[in-house]
């Protein structure tokens, strides 16, 4: 298998891993209808998203144009604030929850739209996407960082076999992040590889600890 048809396979796969995720997180929302609970399924929808994207640019990278990349970053960072507000929003009051939520919404969908419409006109041009990227890894990187610390508070505070594992997971996704920027900077192709192995490795552990969490046989929907 060359590397391009690798890529594509390995970012279909964490396409689907991503939708299994949105799967399971969607239930707290559907049990309880607070809008908080959105913004797990909606990050993981969304980075699901941007790797069906990236899996789309390496099948068939003449038919999207570079302006899609920067999309593609965009959208990966609302993934890492939407799982940022929703930790956050964890500790708030109900009552406080959906205001902020709902701001925080409407903001991503008009700055996405807006990304979009300006990707659409030929003649903008873009910052550089060498140097973008590796702004946006560290400002993803800062929102993982906040969401390690959150979990692993919270488990402190109520220890559950299951909840040590979650910021684990967000710590691998950390690491690939960081693993990106090192190959963007010396072109390590050891860095590109432990990137790609290290952000399954915290997809697995998100499945596993969803599995554990939400999916009940007797009352699967």
């Amino acid at each position: 298998m060359e590397l391009q048809e690798f890529r594509v396979a390995y970012e279909i796969t964490s396409t689907i891993i991503c939708l299994v995720l949105v799967r399971f997180m969607i239930k707290p929302y559907r049990l309880t209808g607070e809008s908080r609970y959105l913004g797990l399924p909606l990050g993981f929808g969304a980075l699901g998203v941007t790797y069906a994207i990236s899996a789309f640019f390496y099948w068939q990278p003449r038919l999207l144009g570079t302006a899609t990349l920067y999309i593609q970053l965009v959208l990966r960072t609302f993934a890492f604030v939407f799982l940022s507000v929703t930790y956050y929003l964890s500790r708030k009051k109900v009552e406080n929850t959906r205001i902020v939520w709902n701001v925080t919404l409407s903001l991503a969908i008009i700055a996405l739209i807006t990304v979009f419409i300006l990707a659409s006109i030929p003649d903008v041009v873009f910052p550089s996407y060498a140097n973008l990227n590796a702004y946006i890894r560290f400002f993803n990187l800062a929102c993982i960082a906040y969401i390690c610390i959150h979990t692993l508070r919270s488990h402190v505070e109520k220890p559950d076999p299951k909840t040590i594992w979650i910021p684990f997971g967000y710590l691998f996704l950390g690491i690939s992040q960081f693993s990106i920027i090192i190959y963007a900077l010396d072109g390590s192709m050891s860095a590109w590889w432990a990137a790609l192995a290290i952000r399954w490795a915290g997809f697995a552990i998100f499945l596993i600890v969803a599995y554990r969490s939400f999916w009940n046989p007797k009352k699967s929907v």
